[in-house]
């Protein structure tokens, strides 16, 4: 496992996951935050119409990053994203869609610098010690929602401390979903993405704020008309286009019940 040191930061952290390819949502994310260090949970590129654009800005900015699946997926050159989404669900089936066109757009340059990314980062704010992983340290792509059972944290947790020793806190994503939740003395961080809308019914994203050892969680607003028609101009129309435009996720199969919107029948 490749560990990166980020280092000191005083002030606040700005903490997110997910820029999915959404080219307008980075700009958006980029230009609100702009004075504050910010660390990204992976997943780079995914459903979004500009893989490419997306990476070269991230890159550009400059901004600690820890490997997502996708970027260890397209740096292989893999056949599929490793979410983990079971077979035959929705996301497995709609992925097959989006990621050879994520794949694709992205050249050598691009694959090496995913290839290159850490696993794992730690850094330092206000006395406090973070870990940053992608879904979690036992997988790269495991689910951890907000409502999974206390025991799945407690593993994670262990599983990180084993490798980089004591913290305060853990930063994750992968689910897309923003939430946090203490548990065993640790603060457990999911940043959000900034790529998707969190199946609410809105097309404003999220990202996190860290600042002396509380969250904020943000909306953020961008121009998801100007990301969903440069979708459709691409032909990535299996519906997470769409998603941009109402907030509703085409794969709510993968959700725990309790955030699905139809909880007895699940959308495809």
């Amino acid at each position: 496992m490749r560990i990166a040191d980020f280092g000191r930061i005083s002030g606040p952290v700005a903490l997110f996951g997910g820029p999915y390819s959404n080219l307008q949502a980075t700009e958006a994310f980029l230009a609100e935050t702009r004075g504050l260090a910010a660390i990204c949970t992976g997943d780079v590129v995914a459903y979004g119409a500009d893989a490419a654009a997306t990476v070269a800005l991230v890159r550009e900015a400059g901004l600690p990053v820890v490997a997502g699946n996708c970027e260890r997926q397209v740096a292989r050159g893999a056949e599929d994203c490793g979410c983990g989404f079971e077979t035959g669900s929705a996301c497995d089936l709609l992925s097959r869609g989006w990621y050879p066109a994520a794949l694709e757009a992205c050249d050598e340059t691009a694959r090496a610098w995913m290839a290159d990314l850490p696993d794992m980062g730690v850094f330092e704010q206000d006395g406090r010690r973070y870990a940053v992983i992608h879904g979690g340290a036992t997988e790269i792509s495991r689910f951890i929602w907000p409502s999974s059972p206390e025991g799945h944290f407690a593993e994670e947790i262990q599983a990180v401390e084993a490798v980089v020793g004591p913290v305060d806190g853990i930063v994750a994503g992968h689910c897309g979903i923003a939430f946090q939740r203490r548990v065993a003395g640790r603060h457990w961080i999911n940043a959000g993405v900034i790529g998707l809308p969190p199946h609410d019914g809105r097309p404003e994203t999220r990202y996190a704020v860290l600042d002396a050892g509380e969250v904020v969680v943000q909306r953020l607003s961008y121009d998801h008309t100007g990301a969903l028609a440069a979708m459709e101009r691409k032909g990535l129309t299996q519906g997470y286009e769409l998603t941009l435009a109402n907030g509703i996720w085409p794969s709510e199969d993968v959700l725990p019940e309790e955030i699905r919107r139809q909880p007895s029948a699940a959308k495809g």
